[in-house]
């Protein structure tokens, strides 16, 4: 079903008109004071004037140094949605910068901004995500969002958000559920993710099986994801129309397929077939993660034994333009033709 996009336009009744600002280093220092104001219109000139000027990295780190950011996490409990939108719109793009993420982390944002994951306005709910997504990409973003108790809320919003949010959730817990999974499979996670690889989306559907391959680089999840029944899904997912749907899926299967319930699976799912056009296929982006799976399952002799028969598939791919597909060829074809 089509959604609505999510609109970061003004309610009609806001005027727009930027606040006058100051020349040089007082600008700041004003719109400050104008943050603290009673005044409702104050404030949202104040907001939208400091979103032009939070584009510059040397502006954000005087803003930061004034300590705006004390002042904006206030702001997010704001009545006003236009206040609440402008407050996350400026910390979103203050977290583009390094020293903005940095400063971010360092002044507790992360906490500060759990209590709009249920806000009734849709704008403020993805600016919400967009920093969340952009902090998860340091590593200690990634850990403070994990040590905020985040994982379990964002596996449940899955369930329930946008689209457009859908993909940044994804995206966040990519890089956090890299640091650490426990959580995120106690609140079952692996079922979730299940469902989502076959959404309807190609973005969700491929950010869906990056996550799961995140999950599955841990003992622990490859144990989850063999357990919840994914690998047939991901099997599925094999003969994708979209090439990063393809990828992503093969590179989920070929980590779970590392343990023995792993590979028993993926055999009963019948995956050697469809591996085997991938890596037939030259132009497959999904080749590498493809030769290394089959890899895996050759090491059951009943894999062994079918793929005896394909040795010249893996044979072309010892003249593939990239050094990678022809180590992981010739592994493949040492293992393939391994005799007890």
């Amino acid at each position: 079903m089509a959604q609505p996009r999510i609109s970061a336009y003004l309610p009609p009744d806001i005027d727009p008109t930027k606040a006058p600002l100051a020349f040089g280093r007082r600008a700041l220092p004003k719109l400050n004071e104008e943050l603290q104001s009673p005044e409702l219109l104050t404030q949202q000139r104040a907001l939208m004037a400091l979103c032009d000027l939070v584009h510059d990295p040397e502006k954000v780190y005087q803003a930061i140094a004034l300590g705006f950011l004390n002042n904006l996490k206030t702001l997010l409990v704001h009545h006003d949605q236009t206040v609440r939108q402008k407050t996350t719109e400026v910390l979103s793009i203050v977290a583009l910068h390094s020293i903005g993420r940095k400063g971010l982390i360092q002044s507790g944002v992360i906490s500060a901004l759990t209590g709009l994951l249920d806000d009734p306005v849709d704008i403020c709910r993805k600016n919400t995500h967009r920093i969340f997504d952009m902090m998860a990409k340091l590593p200690e973003g990634a850990g403070g969002i994990l040590q905020a108790g985040l994982i379990s809320p964002l596996i449940l919003k899955l369930k329930t958000e946008l689209d457009e949010i859908q993909e940044l959730i994804l995206d966040t817990l990519s890089n956090c559920l890299r640091v650490e999974v426990s959580e995120a499979l106690a609140a079952g996670a692996v079922t979730v993710l299940k469902e989502k690889l076959s959404h309807p989306s190609t973005a969700i559907r491929s950010k869906a099986a990056w996550v799961l391959l995140e999950i599955s680089s841990h003992a622990e999840g490859k144990i989850a994801v063999c357990k919840e029944g994914v690998i047939p899904v991901l099997v599925s997912l094999l003969e994708d129309i979209q090439p990063e749907v393809q990828v992503n899926a093969t590179g989920a299967l070929m980590f779970a397929a590392v343990t023995p319930q792993g590979r028993s699976s993926a055999m009963g799912a019948e995956a050697i077939p469809p591996l085997l056009k991938l890596v037939a296929e030259e132009t497959s982006k999904a080749r590498l993660n493809a030769i290394k799976t089959l890899t895996l399952l050759a090491e059951l002799p009943e894999g062994r034994q079918t793929l005896l028969d394909h040795r010249d598939t893996f044979q072309r791919c010892l003249d593939d333009p990239s050094e990678a597909v022809q180590r992981a060829a010739q592994i493949a074809i040492t293992v393939i033709e391994w005799k007890p």
